[in-house]
Order: C-alpha cells, then sequence, then structure tokens
C-alpha cells in the first residue's frame, strides 16, 4: 500500500492516519520514494531535508491518538515565497541565495501545531511574478505547470505529495492547478495570514492550497483560518438540508480570448451539469469588463513599491522580465487610485451577482497548459476574481483538445468559502462524471 499513498486525497489519508492504519514515517517516506522517482524531470522542489522530515514523522509517531493534531502526520510542500525557519526561503531570486528567515510565517507554523510535515520547499517563480523556475508540467514536460505557484501544482499533480500551499496575486493557485489537474482553492482574501510571505501586492495577495480533492482543502483551510481549526472533520456544506445548489455560468467579458474548442468543451460540459442543477447564465456588470485592467494596474504599482529595495541594491540580480515589469509599474502610478475607486465600486456590485445564485462556474485559464517555452500562461481568466477578493475553487475534470487537463473555476461571495467549496464539491463530482462518460462513449 504504501508506494501509492501519496496519490491519495488528503481526506483519505487523514482518515488512515487517524485510525492508525498507515503511520506518520511509512507515508513521509513514500512521499520522499515519490518525489526521487519523478524530481529529474518535474523539478518542483526547491529545497528538501529528508532526514528532518522522517524525524518529524517519527516524533509524531509517538505522539498518543488522542493528543493528534487534524492534519497529524501529513506531508507538505511550501511556495518558497512563504518563509521556514528550519529551511531556505529565497524567493525564487538569486537575491536570497540560502537566506533563513528568524521565524516561521504564520501559515507554517498553525500547519506545525496541527501535526503537518514540512517535507520542503516548492519552486515559485522570480518574487511570484512571471520569471519562471525549471519546473514542468507533470501531465506533459513539454509545458508548463503554470505559475507562480509552478512547483506546488506540480508536485501535487504528479502525486508526489498529498498538500501544497501556493499563494495568488493574479491566477497564481488557480491557473497551475487547471494545467495541473487538481484542486486550487484561493479563499476570501484575509482569511488566511499572510504574515511571513514576501509580499507582492497587499491588497491583492492571498494563501491557497493545493489538493487532489476539495474534502482535504476544506479541512486545510479550517487549519490555516477556518471557523474551529481544531475541528478535523471537513465543513458539512453550507446549504440548508434538502435545498439545490443554485448555479450560475459566466463566461466572463474575457470568454472571447478562450479558444473555440476550448470553449465548446466548457459549454458541453456546462449543458451536462445543467441537467442536475438547473445552471442559468449570468450577465456580469458592465463595469466588470474593467477590473482585468484595474487588478494588473493594482499589482503593477504595488509590487514595484514592495521590490523597490531590492531594485536598488540589486538590480543587476533582477530578470530582464521583472526589470520591465517593475518599469511598467512606475508608469502606472497616475491610475493607481482610480483602479482602487472601480474595483471598490464592482465590489459593491456583488449582491445582485449572486443574489440568485449560490455560486458561479467561470472559466480558469485560455486553453491547456501552453508550452513551457512561452511563460507560465495567461491569468487573464482569474484576475478580476482576485481583485474582488472572492473565494475561487479550480475544479479538475475537463480535458482539452490533446488531452491535457482543462480547468474551470467555482466563485462565490467574498466569505462564502463553505459556498465555494460545497459548490467545487457538487460539481466537481459532476464534471468528472460527464468526462468518464464522455470517454466510455467515445470507446
Amino acid at each position: 500500500m504504501s508506494a501509492d499513498l501519496p496519490g491519495r486525497t488528503l481526506a483519505e489519508l487523514i482518515g488512515l492516519l487517524r485510525a492508525g492504519t498507515v503511520s506518520a514515517s511509512e507515508l513521509a517516506s513514500a512521499c520522499l520514494d515519490a518525489v526521487a522517482a519523478r524530481e529529474d524531470d518535474l523539478r518542483a522542489w526547491a529545497h528538501l531535508d529528508p532526514d528532518a522530515a522522517m524525524a518529524r514523522a517519527r516524533e509524531l509517531d509517538a505522539v498518543p491518538a488522542g493528543e493528534r493534531g487534524p492534519l497529524h502526520g501529513i506531508p507538505v510542500g511550501i511556495k518558497d515565497i512563504i518563509d521556514t525557519a528550519d529551511l531556505p526561503t529565497e524567493y525564487g531570486s538569486p537575491i536570497y541565495a540560502g537566506h533563513h528567515p528568524a521565524e516561521d510565517a504564520d501559515v507554517v507554523a498553525r500547519l506545525r501545531r496541527a501535526g503537518a510535515i514540512i517535507l520542503g520547499k516548492t519552486v515559485t517563480t522570480e518574487f511570484a511574478l512571471f520569471h519562471p523556475g525549471a519546473t514542468t508540467n507533470p501531465h506533459d514536460p513539454a509545458r508548463t505547470p503554470g505559475g507562480s505557484s509552478s512547483g506546488s501544482a506540480a508536485a501535487v499533480g504528479a502525486g508526489t505529495v498529498p498538500l501544497a500551499l501556493g499563494t495568488q496575486t493574479a491566477g497564481s493557485i488557480v491557473r497551475p492547478a487547471s494545467y495541473c489537474g487538481v484542486v486550487g482553492v484561493k479563499p476570501t482574501f484575509g482569511r488566511v495570514s499572510t504574515r511571513g510571505v514576501k509580499a507582492c501586492s497587499r491588497s491583492l495577495d492571498t494563501i491557497g492550497t493545493f489538493t487532489r480533492d476539495v474534502d482535504g482543502a476544506d479541512a486545510v483551510l479550517r487549519v490555516l483560518g477556518g471557523v474551529d481549526a481544531n475541528d478535523p472533520e471537513p465543513a458539512a456544506g453550507a446549504l440548508a438540508a434538502g435545498r439545490a445548489l443554485r448555479v450560475g455560468f459566466a463566461r466572463t467579458p474575457e470568454w472571447h480570448e478562450v479558444p473555440a474548442d476550448s470553449r465548446g468543451r466548457i459549454e458541453q460540459a456546462v449543458q451536462k451539469v445543467a441537467a442536475g442543477f438547473g445552471v442559468r447564465d449570468v450577465e456580469l456588470p458592465e463595469a466588470f469588463s474593467g477590473l482585468v485592467e484595474a487588478q494588473k494596474c493594482l499589482m503593477l504599482v504595488e509590487v514595484t513599491r514592495e521590490l523597490a529595495d531590492e531594485r536598488a541594491h540589486h538590480g543587476d540580480q533582477l530578470s530582464t522580465r521583472l526589470q520591465d515589469v517593475l518599469a511598467h509599474g512606475d508608469r502606472m502610478t497616475w491610475a493607481y487610485e482610480a483602479a482602487k475607486a472601480h474595483v471598490r465600486h464592482c465590489r459593491g456590485l456583488l449582491d445582485d451577482v449572486f443574489g440568485d445564485v449560490d455560486v458561479l462556474l467561470a472559466p480558469s485559464v485560455l486553453g491547456e497548459a501552453p508550452p513551457i517555452d512561452e511563460g507560465t500562461g495567461d491569468p487573464v481568466l482569474c484576475r478580476a476574481w482576485t481583485a474582488l477578493g472572492t473565494p475561487a475553487v479550480a475544479v479538475p475534470g475537463l480535458t482539452g483538445p490533446a488531452g491535457l487537463p482543462l480547468g474551470v473555476q467555482v466563485v462565490a461571495a467574498p466569505g462564502r468559502d463553505d459556498l465555494a467549496l460545497e459548490g467545487a464539491r457538487q460539481l466537481g463530482r459532476s464534471l468528472r462524471d460527464r468526462e468518464h462518460l464522455s470517454s466510455h462513449v467515445a470507446r
């Protein structure tokens, strides 16, 4: 059983560890073996300390059953812009080579207290922006895993670890999760503390999770910032007993940018899902058409401020791409206040957007993962939701024309992470059933 443990769902592993069927040492060892088997091609990990991970696993095996935390024995990868006191944190930049923070980020401390094992640090793009690391897509090494949480998405997608943390400022959780075929959760802005995370844009930065299942992500979010971090059970869902989930399909103002083949596959999936959920089309307010540009402005101006010291003292160690981004940020300062005002205006329209639906089903990526030499993919379909601060969950289940993952996202109103997760749980099940049926019919 050990060899297949890393690829199992997080919820299943939590149950096996709690029951004593699997030990923390057995799971940690299996994950390290899986990493070793894939890492030459995948290159998802920036730093690993197998000895420390196994020592921690043995300590956890000695903890009495009644004193074990909700994530007891779960190995986790930490995106390398999130501080860890016992492992280097280099932010994807040579400027910080060998950098050791003085203390853990809040989220890392919470994971440790919950019994998780920090397996290592996963590769990030440079300062969580656009210059990629070496990570490849677990389904096709010639394709990008997405960014900036490249290593986290690829590690979970490859089945080498059941849980990894990432961050999203534009589309850095939902996009790589969609490309790698896993569940990626960006919670409501501000729900999870970003203390100890290298800031990119303080009005947008959000920590989230990569797992293979919604229930597992639900359990982790309870630890990181949920209602009851001591309750190991996933939330039962936000719907009253017997009430059906109300689903809207939002094509978004950028729908025309999705290639025709991918649009057709998403439309077909929505039609199939509609049979069970009564999906209705939702026309987003006209003002939402300006959200992508507003998000870009906020992000560019704020990252230029955040990286002012690195730019002033280590400019020769910044990639050409990052130097161009910062120069662009300099030119956008004049529009910053107007961009903030536009985002505030659009947030005020969300009550109407969600007035008749619990969740929105929306496209998350323009298509399958592009070739690795073309960059990490365009986050355009995620930018508006990030600017609005809504919870968004990348839901796997669809495939594109080349047979690679083609994700969609489930979005709920700010603060309704419970609905976003429940929507992802139900719609993800329906999408998987639909894809399985399509494959069976094709054969």
